[in-house]
């Protein structure tokens, strides 16, 4: 039986081991006030930090699922370690020699599985580094010259070359007194006929790290004609590797990504070298599986879902990648982040860009370009004949069901109002409520959606106007935040607003429960001379609780400017009203991409004269401001 350790070194550990310098290890710490820190609790899901440490008290609390206690408890929890392995590995972190009561303790051959695991695979890692400058291991060195990698950056990444023999490292690992059953445990080693043989054999081997940084598995790439497996061959399921739950390069990135609240999500172990050596250090990937929800997990707790969070996705630009792009826009709505998609000239990846145009390529290309929801929508729409009616409602009949999985009501109606758009549907609001119908069916259970039999409907007259409805917001689009202002000054100062307010329609509204408010007042009479009893003829306009609830927070929440005069809600009025041009704006010119040079000539004038009036106005609009209302 395993000897206690001494209870004088277990408080030494506790106080030599800080514990936000432990937890910042897992997640994105900030300024809670008061001496404390918050973020994102790693052991339950929520969207505002709850989780709270204390440094001066060397403790932690979830104020959201009343988990809490020291160091120790934090990393027993979060790594699913026992109370000695965890003392240990904080020991080791410290530089702290423990010492074992009740006799016979051998900490070589008593310590937990997991640390058992972890240290098998920091020595095969060592091992593997080593044989990387061996004579056979020119074939490797040779693969990642060829790719610009050059001895220094293969040291930085821990870089090595598994022999192509049948057990070398099994037996390196016997004589550091590992067991049989251990190194088949870690997916090190599997089973041959006489025995236990290595499982990665002539490879080129990347060590994989988890966000503490201990090395959990391997990615072995595949370097000789006659080797039959796969291009990449990872670690198995162990119980210290889960693949759907590690991302390569998280131990180099989190920091970074922490600290400037953006990831670079690439597609392989030499991308993210390519990436760090251009100085994107915020890249990170998967390990032999697609993207997903335990992912999305671990970067939540580093970006904090902050407003001004982005992820990045690099993809091929072929068909995989395509795909993978439309899998990672199913989970898009997880993330509070932005999301956008970079894909390089002539599709290349990461590594080939920076082969092919240097550093400078590389960070120009994970710059912010294309948000993910529109090529995801855009590489549907494509396959289909916009030109046409039935072509335009079979894309739709494909589209709308995904934009109908976005959970924020606010996000799924501007994703919906882009996407007629790119259709070409001039009724945007078709489109929205052909969305929102979807979406209520997925909630009541099912992906039904209308009868086959029911009549198509043409996309070029008007559907009767619905009520839109909704409940509060609180939303991050700066449309929405500017809609919501307007709206305060309509409630709480209408005479600054009035009379242009009135002249504004529901549908400039983009966000549903907004349009519900901007209903509300339109039917209590206006803001133009507004009664002492305006707001309660306003909440008694309401078609709903929630749309009632939203006029009534709207109406005694501050207005952000400092200064509440007619210029601040001129400014307010004009950018609502500027956004619904150009909005308009995009509906037409896609109608006059449709129409082309060859559809009916009087359609197409007076296409092309909306098109100019509107044009026109919106230049007004931001010449002059206000006085162009």
């Amino acid at each position: 039986m395993a000897g206690r350790i001494n209870d004088d070194d277990v408080k030494a550990v506790r106080d030599a081991v800080p514990i936000d310098a432990v937890v910042s290890e897992y997640l994105q710490l900030r300024n809670a006030g008061g001496g404390n820190l918050k973020g994102l609790c790693p052991f339950h899901d929520e969207k505002s930090p709850s989780f709270q440490v204390s440094p001066s008290k060397g403790l932690f609390h979830c104020f959201g699922c009343q988990e809490g206690g020291d160091t120790i408890a934090f990393v027993m929890k979060i790594d699913h370690l026992s109370f000695s392995e965890t003392v240990e590995r904080l020991a080791a972190k410290a530089g702290i020699t423990l010492r074992y009561e009740e006799g016979g303790y051998n900490p070589g051959h008593q310590r937990g599985e997991r640390i058992r695991l972890i240290e098998a695979h920091k020595a095969a890692a060592e091992y593997y580094a080593g044989q990387l400058g061996s004579p056979e291991a020119e074939i490797g060195r040779k693969f990642l010259a060829e790719r610009g990698f050059d001895q220094t950056a293969a040291e930085h990444f821990g870089v090595g070359y598994s022999p192509a023999g049948w057990d070398h490292l099994t037996r390196f690992l016997r004589g550091k007194g590992f067991s049989d059953k251990e190194l088949i445990l870690s997916g090190l080693s599997q089973d041959g006929r006489r025995g236990p043989i290595d499982r990665f054999r002539g490879r080129l081997m990347w060590p994989i790290k988890d966000v503490g940084g201990e090395i959990v598995g391997f990615g072995a790439r595949k370097l000789r004609d006659d080797d039959n497996g796969p291009k990449y061959l990872n670690t198995p399921e162990t119980p210290i590797y889960k693949k759907s739950q590690v991302l390569y390069g998280i131990d180099l990135a989190k920091k970074d990504i922490a600290k400037i609240s953006r990831a670079v999500v690439v597609e392989g172990y030499t991308d993210v070298m390519a990436c760090h050596l251009a100085g994107v250090t915020t890249a990170i990937a998967t390990c032999g599986t697609a993207f997903g929800g335990d992912h999305i997990k671990i970067l939540r707790r580093l970006l904090m879902d902050n407003g001004s969070a982005r992820v990045i996705f690099t993809f091929d630009g072929d068909a995989a990648g395509q795909k993978a792009a439309l899998r990672a826009f199913e989970d898009d709505q997880k993330f509070a982040a932005e999301t956008y998609i970079a894909i390089a000239p002539d599709g290349m990846d990461p590594c080939e860009l920076r082969l092919a145009k240097g550093d400078e390529a590389v960070a120009e290309l994970v710059q912010p370009r294309t948000p993910l929801f529109e090529f995801a929508l855009r590489q549907i729409v494509t396959r289909y004949d916009l030109e046409t009616p039935a072509g335009r409602a079979a894309a739709l009949d494909e589209a709308a069901p995904i934009v109908a999985k976005i959970k924020n009501i606010a996000s799924q109606h501007e994703v919906a109002v882009q996407l007629a758009g790119m259709l070409g549907i001039l009724d945007t609001q078709f489109v929205v409520r052909r969305v929102a119908q979807i979406a209520r069916w997925q909630r009541q259970g099912g992906e039904r959606g209308p009868s086959r039999q029911q009549p198509q409907r043409t996309y070029d007259t008007p559907a009767p106007a619905a009520a839109p409805s909704g409940p509060a917001l609180n939303l991050r689009s700066p449309a929405h935040r500017t809609e919501r202002e307007l709206l305060k000054l309509a409630l709480q100062r209408p005479e600054l607003v009035s009379p242009a307010f009135d002249a504004y329609g529901v549908d400039e509204f983009t966000a549903p429960p907004y349009a519900a408010v901007r209903q509300c007042i339109q039917d209590a009479g206006g803001a133009t001379g507004a009664p002492s009893d305006y707001l309660d003829a306003v909440r008694e306009a309401a078609p709903n609780d929630s749309v009632r609830a939203l006029v009534t927070e709207l109406a005694v929440e501050t207005i952000f400017a400092k200064t509440v005069d007619e210029a601040y809600a001129g400014d307010q009025l004009v950018t609502v009203r500027l956004r619904a041009v150009d909005r308009r704006i995009r509906d037409v010119q896609g109608t006059l991409a449709r129409l082309g040079a060859n559809g009916d000539p009087e359609r197409l004038a007076a296409v092309q004269n909306e098109l100019w009036v509107l044009t026109q106005y919106g230049q007004s609009l931001r010449n002059n401001g206000a006085a162009a209302l």
